[in-house]
């Protein structure tokens, strides 16, 4: 492991500083004082009172994003992880308070409540979002997965198709198999300026007779859509139209970019689409607290919403109660801070990747943090597709996953794992530091070059 701890020992000296510097010019491209989401204003970008560009090294915490990496493909072979979605940075300094507060009190019986959680939800829907949620209807999960298996129990009889605008989130897959329906992909269409849009005559040919549900993502993972109010009005006629319900995953709606919206489904001005829905959230990826398992889901349409309760029990813990409401509560000034500096990421990434990577294009994303790399004439350049055919790998994608490990030492997750429109393409976490970007560029330009 000596190897990979030398490697991150030196992006915290001198090489750190180097990319700071170039980190600090390319802050300018995203403007001072901006507004970013729909309710509030962001601070200064770059400035405010947290550092973002610290490198804080998560190894050895038994982290996914990097320890399983390490596990997977040895220290000699790892120094980044830019895969999995959750952020580099240490918690909001309000979510480890509330913790340390709550462990004083040294007992861990039954929890009693959690609509003090509940309201706060309701609080930052409204205040953020400018959408009401009526608190009776917020029903606590211990993530987004559980919720959208129970609504897909709920109103998917076992071996019914699932429409999704492909590409899209890769644990859909996971959600359909714990429920025995059928993915039904509707593959968006990529413009020249690399925007994805819908391709609306597809999509309606899908909502057929034994289709009964629509899985959509809003942001979208992992292109980035931030979807316009008419697009999904648009939508939400259709599965009207068709009898099919609308799953809305609005996980990544706290990070949407400079000069991008992001619309809740359930705000939109039609009650009979709005209540031919449910929509599910958490602040997991806003705050990185996925190991806190903690999320949510509600609907205005009482018996539907009924219905997937039935289906649903929530396995919470106390501290991750704790830690969620903390971040909903005072959370809000370390998320002001952090939304620039993300915008700046994804800035210094397109720039760079234009500049530093020949093969490889990158369009800025309106919202998540996750950038969408083309890279389809790097897979054709080193013949990616017969030799993932040759070593036994499921796709092209993945053998690219494998040999940017072993010629550049970054991970980035294949394409394909996100379904049709997929292919060619690799996603990259940009929720880090900045230097580390900058580090990851170099690596991959390095291995680029030398194919």
């Amino acid at each position: 492991m000596e190897q990979g701890i030398g490697r991150r020992s030196f992006l915290k000296g001198a090489g750190a500083a180097a990319a700071i510097g170039t980190a600090a010019n390319i802050i300018n491209l995203a403007g001072t004082q901006t507004a970013f989401g729909n309710h509030h204003a962001a601070s200064e970008a770059g400035g405010g009172s947290f550092d973002f560009d610290e490198i804080y090294d998560r190894v050895g915490s038994n982290s996914v994003k990097w320890d399983q990496q390490i596990g997977k493909y040895g220290a000699k072979n790892f120094e980044i992880g830019m895969g999995i979605a959750d952020m580099d940075f240490k918690a909001a300094p309000c979510i480890t308070e509330a913790l340390t507060k709550r462990s004083a009190h040294e007992n861990w019986g039954y929890m009693d409540s959690t609509e003090s959680l509940k309201e706060a939800i309701c609080t930052w829907n409204e205040e953020r979002h400018g959408v009401k949620v009526a608190q009776e209807t917020v029903t606590i999960a211990s993530g987004v997965h559980p919720g959208l298996i129970a609504a897909l129990l709920a109103v998917s009889p076992p071996a019914s198709k699932v429409v999704m605008n492909t590409p899209t989130y890769n644990g859909f897959w996971t959600d359909l198999r714990w429920s025995r329906t059928v993915a039904s992909e509707s593959p968006m269409i990529k413009d020249s300026e690399g925007v994805y849009h819908m391709d609306w005559d597809d999509f309606e040919s899908r909502l057929t007779p034994d289709t009964h549900a629509f899985l959509l993502c809003n942001p979208q993972n992992p292109t980035g859509n931030c979807w316009s109010e008419e697009d999904l009005l648009r939508m939400g006629e259709l599965c009207l139209k068709h009898g099919v319900t609308v799953l809305a995953d609005e996980i990544h709606c706290d990070f949407v970019m400079k000069g991008q919206k992001y619309t809740p489904f359930a705000s939109l001005p039609d009650k009979a689409i709005v209540d031919n829905s449910l929509t599910f959230k958490a602040i997991s990826k806003t705050f990185s607290l996925a190991g806190m398992k903690n999320a949510y889901f509600f609907s205005t349409n009482p018996v539907l919403l009924e219905r997937v309760r039935y289906f649903h029990r929530a396995d919470i813990n106390t501290l991750g109660v704790v830690a969620n409401e903390a971040a909903y509560r005072e959370g809000a000034p370390w998320l002001d801070q952090l939304l620039p500096y993300l915008d700046a990421n994804h800035a210094f990434t397109e720039a760079q990747i234009a500049k530093r990577l020949p093969g490889v294009h990158y369009k800025k994303a309106q919202g998540t943090y996750l950038a969408w790399l083309d890279m389809r004439e790097v897979v054709s350049a080193i013949n990616a597709e017969a030799k993932a055919e040759k070593a036994g790998l499921k796709s092209a994608e993945h053998y690219m996953e494998q040999w940017l490990i072993e010629r550049a030492h970054v991970q980035l997750n294949p394409g394909s794992n996100y379904g049709a429109g997929g292919e060619g393409h690799m996603r990259m976490n940009i929720a880090t530091p900045r230097p580390l970007i900058d580090r990851a560029i170099d690596l991959l330009a390095g291995a680029i070059r030398s194919a």
